[in-house]
Order: structure tokens, then C-alpha cells, then sequence
């Protein structure tokens, strides 16, 4: 899959480059798509760096089987910063969405890290930083605005500019639950929103795809 990562998840990726003259304890892990990587055991004693692939973090409310996804792992993310700072289990599901490669590291290492590498330490609170806003965002999103404004919102935050084209990267190729999951809805909800932004020409729905063609619009209708 084509990754596209933020600047704070590229220098994550180089500083991993670094990781084995730093560290004895690391280790790469597989997970195939479907597998739970990311239990509260393993999270209580190890920290995750993700190489390659995909992972949603999500919540389920058993009552109404209603599933809020509160994170989208990928390349040149880590996991799980909470359970690292303040030692707590955090009863949250994970769920393989593409065939994932992690580096698996003791948590113990991890605070060391941060303690004795400045480097490492300044990229570190960044990322927190970007969790804590990505967070607020979601909030925000959810307490004030519809959900044809969330697609809208959720669009203009994994699309990324090439050659004055825009590319919608990441949840490009989710599956329509797992969208409606991000903006805290169920499938034939924002199955309407997705097929008005279609019909309007706004995006191009395929199989397994969604291509953005106006991004100016969707900018322009979220700021009307």
C-alpha cells in the first residue's frame, strides 16, 4: 500500500533506523489482517513502533454493538503512549486491517529512551501533542457537526497534495463500517453521505476505493 506519513511520523521512522545500536530488547512482530495485536497485557509491558501496515483502535458499546474507532494506526506510528505514561490497562480492541509489521519494545527501554535521547524525546512529545489534538479534534467533531460535515472533515485530513492532485491515502480502501466508525455513526448513515459527495462529483466510489476529484468543494462546502 502507498503510505504517506506526517513529518513527525518520518522522523519517528528515522530515528528507528537508529533503534539497534540503542537497543538489545527490540524485536519485529507479525500480525495477519483480522488478528488483535494490541491486548492490555501485551501493551502493559511492551510499546509498539508500526513498520508497515495497518491498525485500528477502537471501543465497542456491547449495548448497541456501536464501534468508535479512536485510532488508525500506521507506518511510522507507536502505541501505546497512555499505557506507557501512567502504567494503566486500557481495555481498548485493536484490529489488524492490513497485514502489520511492529517493532515490539519493553516498555522499561522505551522511558529510558526518553530520559537519555534528546532526540528521541523531542519526537516523542510531539507525537503525544498530535494524539492529544487528534483526540480533541474527534470530540469536537462529534459534539458539534453532522455527519456529512465529519466525512467531509475526516477527507480533508487524509488528503494529501501530489503534483497539484489530491490523494486520499490511508482510509482510501476502508471498508465503509470502519469509516462510519471514525465519524461515530453506523454504515447506512454515512453510506448517504458518500453517495451524495458521488453524485455531486465529488468523489469516485469503487469496489474497494475512494478517489477524491474536487477537494476544492469539499474544502468550500466545510466552510459554508
Amino acid at each position: 500500500m502507498d503510505t504517506i506519513e506526517t513529518k513527525n511520523q518520518s522522523l519517528v521512522l528515522h530515528e528507528l533506523q537508529q533503534l539497534p545500536q540503542k537497543l538489545k530488547n527490540q524485536k519485529n512482530v507479525f500480525f495477519k489482517k483480522g488478528e488483535d495485536p494490541l491486548n492490555s497485557v501485551d501493551t502493559s509491558k511492551y510499546f509498539y513502533f508500526v513498520l508497515s501496515g495497518k491498525i485500528k483502535i477502537f471501543q465497542i458499546d456491547f449495548k448497541s454493538s456501536k464501534e468508535q474507532i479512536l485510532y488508525l494506526l500506521s507506518r511510522g506510528d507507536m502505541f501505546d503512549v497512555v499505557s506507557l505514561l501512567d502504567g494503566t490497562h486500557r481495555e481498548q480492541i485493536s484490529e489488524v486491517l492490513e497485514d502489520t509489521e511492529l517493532i515490539q519494545i519493553p516498555l522499561e527501554d522505551v522511558k529510558d529512551m526518553i530520559l537519555l535521547d534528546n532526540n528521541f524525546r523531542q519526537l516523542f512529545y510531539s507525537y503525544l501533542a498530535m494524539q492529544l489534538k487528534s483526540m480533541e479534534n474527534l470530540a469536537i467533531s462529534l459534539s458539534f457537526y453532522d455527519v456529512y460535515q465529519r466525512v467531509l472533515q475526516l477527507f480533508t485530513r487524509f488528503t494529501y497534495m501530489k503534483d497539484d492532485k489530491a490523494e486520499l491515502k490511508i482510509i482510501d480502501n476502508l471498508k465503509h463500517e470502519d469509516i462510519a466508525s471514525m465519524v461515530g455513526t453506523v454504515r447506512k448513515v454515512v453510506n448517504r453521505s458518500l453517495q451524495k459527495l458521488k453524485q455531486d462529483g465529488i468523489i469516485e466510489l469503487s469496489r474497494k476505493k475512494i478517489h477524491i476529484k474536487k477537494f476544492q468543494e469539499i474544502l468550500d462546502r466545510l466552510n459554508t
